[in-house]
């Protein structure tokens, strides 16, 4: 039986943004449902699959039998990211592969697997999650950077070629770090200078109700002094 409420995913629903978007989607009343390696969110009330993203049988599946309950998803995220930093001469292609495959495979899966109900259902949104390495490779950055980049370019096919059947596909650009537990420890820097996660999700979710008279592809959002 379908569920009265619509449904929204977020494939990499980790800690930080992945559970403000899945908090906000739930708020506004949709079946928030997250994609990640976790098996519940801090909310427990939110449900949370745990499945390799890179896995196209295993998204598949699932994907499926979400469907089936609660009908076509409304509004999809693509949050997945894995930061590599090093020189290149000293990342093993096992890792550099591993970067794209998380980042740029797990997109085209997602989205191999969530469109065409998307469109017969007659629309949707599909956002994706870049980064400042969306636009510029810096010094060991190759892996992360060259992911990005490819991300980037499929997301502007996407929209290219499903934005004309009612799915608005849309880019972010995070120009900044993310504030959680981990990235305090990680970067050492002031919380009131990093990007909060439920202010993040709110632009998300206000991008994924625009009138499709005016729709944005493509959005940068950074804290008030952040150098660009």
């Amino acid at each position: 039986m379908t569920s009265t409420k619509r449904l929204a995913i977020v494939a990499g629903a980790g800690p930080g943004l992945g559970d403000a978007l899945l908090t906000r989607f739930a708020q506004g009343g949709y079946h928030a449902v997250g994609y990640s390696h976790r098996e519940q969110a801090s909310d427990p009330s939110i449900e949370m699959r745990n499945l390799d993203l890179t896995d196209s049988d295993e998204v598949r599946a699932v994907t499926q039998e979400l469907t089936d309950r609660h009908g076509p998803p409304a509004i999809v995220v693509h949050n997945p990211a894995r930061l590599f930093i090093g020189p290149l001469l000293e990342t093993p292609i096992a890792q550099f592969e591993e970067a794209w495959r998380s980042m740029a495979l797990s997109a085209a899966i997602l989205a191999h697997n969530t469109m065409p109900a998307m469109v017969q259902a007659g629309g949707g949104a599909f956002i994706v999650s870049g980064a400042t390495a969306s636009l510029r490779g810096g010094a060991k950055f190759s892996a992360f950077a060259s992911a990005k980049f490819a991300l980037r370019g499929l997301t502007q096919s996407l929209a290219r070629e499903f934005q004309s059947s009612g799915i608005h596909v849309a880019h972010v650009i995070l120009d900044g770090i993310i504030d959680s537990a981990a990235s305090r420890v990680l970067h050492g820097r002031d919380p009131a200078k990093m990007m909060k996660p439920a202010d993040i999700a709110e632009t998300y979710w206000q991008l994924a109700h625009q009138p499709s008279s005016v729709w944005t592809y493509e959005l940068d959002l950074r804290p008030m002094d952040e150098v660009f």
